[in-house]
């Protein structure tokens, strides 16, 4: 098979490259207007697919394609919003010579007209496949499995790229020359507009079990998703796609400009994305993890529904997704499941299940977050992960009245001044050896206050389900501390991470935030709790461990 891709030497086109590496079968012609620059990706390359460099600009395409006769075209290059009077050229001259066509195409206008090669493409018995990437196929396909469930009335969502992943020129241009502009979308149940990048909204990408991103500041982008998809759920009245990438102070100042060109009537900044691609390549500091998230509000029965999609990608696999829509249809295609004739968004092109098989293997990890009436603290916190801890450990955090468990533990001290002022503030407990301890566990303020007696000494705290910044965190209050804690379940054991802390409501420093080495586990049918608190500088505060049992 071979495949003609535009801007294969690119940031999307090379890790489509790179993904399509271990087939020996495939023909690759690294397309674009440089041709130095394909040269050098080619010479850089290792892999078992053939890559042969080839000097093309995509508005003189037919040429090319006369002359090599792909099987297939993979335009990568973009930015598709600057495509000009002539954007469908490459489409043009796919049909007209009976290529195949896919493109990474974010622009939702480009992706939306797409359609109007529908019969064009038919009689020539090829496909003509737009938008075939994260937005909107896999947004199509999550929206799919839950509409299963119910009629979605609203859609939001968003996807965060990890600071390392790095970012195209043509996509920086792309993004900069929307912002302050008007970006079609649904709205009230009408055909409406919102502003790029001048509109904001949070979210927390929590995959249940895993640790959550932090509470992100993502803001409205034009993709394909906010035209496309309304039409295949006709309940929809409202849609809403951002981008959250990081570091946030960048991102701000980006809001800034969008907002100033609406309200002064600028000309595009377009100009300045050279300046946003140098000083965003350049700030990379925070952790190397990126998500995706999207959520929806509908009805069954009358009643309100509310679900989640959480996608989190560790370290440089997250990069990867965009493109991996792309190499899905190529791989099924050479496996004898070629796309049917026609042009069309790609929101069809693949299933939740497509996308399983090729995270498989990968530090990538998805799920969903559904409504749970009735269910405990913990349930909710953890959503289906909460399936996946022992029997013991879910026994503890059950839904119920009020209730007490009790057993032994053991129980350290850190020396320190410090160490021993804040264990006092805190209230913990004083050393020793196999204490008789108890823990009564009583419903309040929608949580639960945990109330621990070592050997006669009580401290409490109150457990609360995380709100705002703290989403999809548990939030443990001490008097005046709160600390919030991501809940992961590894192996087993159910884990306590803190995030975030605070005084009074006000945010401590990150570097302060005491450290916690906590988990829950079963031994033998019995409950185990380990908990390990220290503070930078300070050193250990306590260490408590031990064994539970009802009554």
């Amino acid at each position: 098979m071979k495949i003609l891709i535009l801007g294969g030497y690119g940031v999307f086109g090379g890790r489509l490259v790179r993904l399509l590496a271990d087939l020996p079968m495939l023909e690759l012609l690294i397309g674009g207007r440089n041709l130095v620059a394909a040269q050098a990706f080619c010479a850089s390359y290792v892999g078992q697919s053939t890559l042969r460099p080839l000097q093309v600009d995509r508005q003189q395409l037919a040429t090319a394609l006369q002359a090599e006769r792909p099987d297939l075209v993979v335009d990568a290059s973009g930015p598709f919003q600057d495509y000009g009077e002539h954007r469908y050229a490459a489409i043009e001259a796919c049909i007209a010579a009976g290529i195949d066509y896919l493109d990474f195409a974010d622009a939702a206008d480009f992706v939306f007209g797409v359609s109007q090669y529908d019969a064009q493409a038919r009689a020539a018995g090829i496909y003509v496949l737009s938008g075939v990437s994260s937005f909107p196929v896999l947004t199509a396909a999550v929206l799919r499995e839950m509409a299963s469930h119910m009629d979605i009335v609203s859609v939001e969502g968003g996807i965060a790229p990890s600071p390392y992943a790095g970012i195209g020129l043509n996509v920086m241009r792309a993004v900069v020359g929307y912002a302050g502009s008007p970006v079609k979308l649904r709205r009230n149940g009408r055909d409406g507009h919102g502003i790029g990048l001048a509109e904001s909204r949070r979210f927390t990408v929590a995959v249940p079990g895993r640790l959550p991103l932090r509470n992100l500041h993502f803001s409205l982008v034009d993709v394909p998703d906010l035209q496309v998809l309304p039409p295949e759920h006709p309940t929809m009245t409202d849609i809403w796609m951002g981008a959250g990438p990081v570091p946030e102070i960048l991102h701000r100042v980006l809001n800034l400009l969008a907002k100033a060109r609406l309200h002064l009537k600028l000309p595009s900044l377009e100009p300045c994305s050279r300046l946003f691609y140098t000083v965003l390549n350049l700030m990379k500091f925070g952790e190397h993890r990126g998500g995706m998230i999207v959520r929806a509000v509908g009805t069954r029965d009358g009643a309100r529904i509310e679900q989640s999609w959480h996608l989190l990608a560790e370290a440089d696999d997250g990069p990867y997704i965009p493109s991996m829509a792309i190499e899905a249809v190529i791989r099924k295609q050479l496996a004898g499941d070629r796309p049917t004739p026609g042009a069309r968004a790609a929101t069809h092109a693949l299933e939740l299940s497509d996308y399983d098989r090729l995270f498989e293997g990968r530090t990538i990890h998805t799920g969903f977050r559904r409504d749970m009436p009735g269910a405990s603290l913990y349930q909710r916190v953890l959503g289906s992960a909460y399936a996946q801890l022992p029997a013991s450990v879910q026994a503890l955090h059950a839904p119920s009245a009020a209730k007490r468990w009790s057993g032994t533990a053991s129980v350290e001290r850190g020396r320190g001044l410090l160490s021993r002022l804040l264990g006092k503030v805190f209230g913990f407990p004083a050393a020793g050896e196999s204490l008789p301890v108890s823990v009564e566990f009583t419903p309040e303020a929608g949580g639960e206050r945990w109330t621990r007696t070592f050997a006669g000494r009580r401290f409490s705290s109150l457990q609360t389900q995380g709100q705002g910044r703290n989403e999809a965190l548990l939030v443990e209050r001490f008097g005046v501390i709160s600390v919030a804690l991501a809940l992961l379940v590894d192996n087993g054991r159910l884990q306590l991470v803190p995030r975030r802390w605070s005084l009074l409501g006000m945010p401590l420093p990150q570097w302060l935030l005491p450290g916690e080495n906590s988990f829950e586990s079963d031994e033998d049918g019995c409950f185990v709790f380990d908990v390990e608190i220290g503070a930078p500088v300070v050193g250990r505060i306590v260490h408590y461990r031990g064994t539970l049992r009802p009554g």
